[in-house]
């Protein structure tokens, strides 16, 4: 039998494979492609593993708090309603002061973000978790109480804003006591539309008063985006002290205590 030189050479090694130039522009493309996997990486770290690190940070520091704002509400004189029975109001706080707790069951059974002066991206929204806007009225207070978070990163306290449903309960927790509000609608605005966080949001009578103690929820909508803002309104539902415990739905899911 005869052995065809094209495929075996005659002392029986095998024909060496030619090997393709390397090209710049393959390199670069592999460049590209290795460094568009690393991007995707950290994105995915930026918007999922970070956010559930700082999430548990900001239940770690709202627990620390609620201690804080107990031991507070020991040493002072207990904080009472007035004879019309409007609700004591928390003084309002410096920028990045930590003052209160935000518990919103809808959120998750162990949701619980501390509340912070300012709207200050790098002091409050990123460090804190939420922030109050300065020029709106304190929790209990007759008019709107502004506050703002992060919808995506840094722990995204505002994530879960559109899952609100009417009748949903939101909680908030001074060392005045336990203010609770419900759930009533969500707005969508674009970001120049300050006016949803006057005392009566969109009013063009910026001095109206309706009596309504309201609080407002903003963040930026679409997801990822900062082109527009989605708006969630509660109205004031009730008051107790801290040393009344929290709230019964609090208590009953071992929140808040």
């Amino acid at each position: 039998m005869t052995v065809d030189a094209r495929i075996a050479p005659a002392d029986g090694r095998r024909p060496r494979r030619r090997r393709r130039p390397v090209s710049f522009v393959g390199v670069l493309g592999e460049l590209l492609i290795t460094a568009g996997v690393l991007v995707l990486l950290f994105i995915a770290w930026q918007q999922w593993f970070n956010d559930l690190v700082v999430a548990g940070e900001h239940r770690d520091q709202a627990s620390q708090l609620s201690q804080q704002l107990e031991r507070q509400a020991q040493e002072a004189p207990p904080a009472t309603a007035d004879e019309a029975g409007d609700p004591p109001v928390t003084a309002a706080p410096a920028e990045a002061e930590q003052f209160g707790n935000l518990y919103v069951p809808r959120f998750g059974a162990d949701y619980a973000v501390p509340i912070a002066g300012g709207t200050s991206t790098v002091r409050t929204l990123n460090k804190i978790g939420i922030g109050h806007y300065d020029d709106t009225q304190m929790p209990g207070e007759v008019g709107n109480f502004g506050i703002a978070a992060h919808r995506t990163t840094y722990g995204a306290p505002f994530n879960k804003v559109a899952d609100l449903r009417p009748g949903d309960e939101l909680y908030v927790q001074t060392a005045d006591g336990w203010y609770t509000y419900t759930f009533r609608n969500l707005q969508y605005v674009q970001a120049t539309q300050v006016s949803v966080l006057q005392p009566v949001p969109d009013s063009p009578d910026v001095s109206a008063a309706s009596g309504e103690r309201l609080i407002t929820l903003t963040s930026c909508n679409p997801m990822f985006t900062a082109q527009e803002r989605i708006v969630a309104y509660g109205v004031f539902d009730s008051w107790q002290p801290l040393s009344d415990g929290p709230p019964a739905a609090l208590a009953a899911a071992g929140i808040g205590g």
